[in-house]
């Protein structure tokens, strides 16, 4: 066992292949295209997020205007009640 770590021994019809660290570029062309990428894969999968939540988006708004809808059906109508002011008017002078 006289060998280094990692050489310890030789092993039929494996090759193995490596590249100097000094060789090695850690991120290229991160900002010329990894920028891109990501907009374009943003793109591509913007239906694929929305899509389920256009259901709950579609039921909230129903919701939210029939909760209005109602709110303002419990209001009085002041047009209901022009002929009662003109009379009170009246009486009173």
């Amino acid at each position: 066992m006289g060998h280094e770590f990692g050489n310890l021994i030789w092993i039929k019809h494996i090759i193995s292949y490596s590249l100097s660290p000094f060789q090695q570029r850690a991120f290229p062309n991160y900002f010329l295209k990894g920028i891109s990428n990501m907009t374009r894969w943003m793109q591509d999968s913007i239906l694929c997020v929305t899509s389920p939540l256009l259901p709950f988006i579609g039921f909230y708004l129903l919701y939210n205007w029939g909760t209005q809808e109602f709110e303002n059906s419990k209001k009085k109508s002041p047009d209901a009640f022009e002929k009662d002011k003109s009379t009170t008017q009246r009486e009173l002078q």
